[in-house]
């Protein structure tokens, strides 16, 4: 995909989606230079959307303990919640959100083995909720007497 000349990996924000989120991202006013802001929120963005682990991150994204650890802070401060609202009240002001939302439930499945429905491997009745299974009787003697 390109944005304005410039190429725009899978993972990572546009140009249009940057300018909506940069002024919601908290600056440092002092201390050594920072790792670029949209590099390291592309770093988050890529590791929720992809599912890997902090120590695999690519290093084009920088650092990775920098990325999570600004990820962990934002998280903890409150930042993502605040963009997220700013920014749906914001889409909700021009009209870009619909909020009309259907669910067929009848798509809507449980495992097999959600319910004890009494099919082949289900738990038998009786058994539900035991922590051990009862003993099993033994014939005694005089029940079934030796056969000679």
């Amino acid at each position: 995909m390109v944005d304005h000349g410039v190429v725009v990996r899978r993972h990572e924000l546009t140009d249009q989606e940057w300018e909506l989120l940069a002024p919601l991202i908290p600056r440092a006013a002092t201390g050594r230079p920072r790792v670029e802001d949209r590099q390291v929120i592309n770093g988050m963005v890529y590791k929720i959307r992809t599912g890997i682990s902090w120590r695999d991150l690519p290093e084009r994204y920088g650092p990775w303990k920098t990325v999570y650890t600004r990820f962990r802070r934002y998280t903890l401060d409150g930042v993502f919640t605040q963009a997220l609202q700013h920014i749906q009240a914001h889409a909700d002001a021009a009209g870009d959100i619909d909020w009309l939302v259907q669910i067929d439930s009848t798509i809507a499945r449980a495992h097999q083995h959600a319910a004890a429905t009494g099919r082949k491997g289900a738990a038998p009745a009786g058994r539900t909720g035991r922590s051990r299974p009862r003993p099993i009787p033994r014939p005694t003697d005089h029940q079934n007497p030796p056969r000679l």
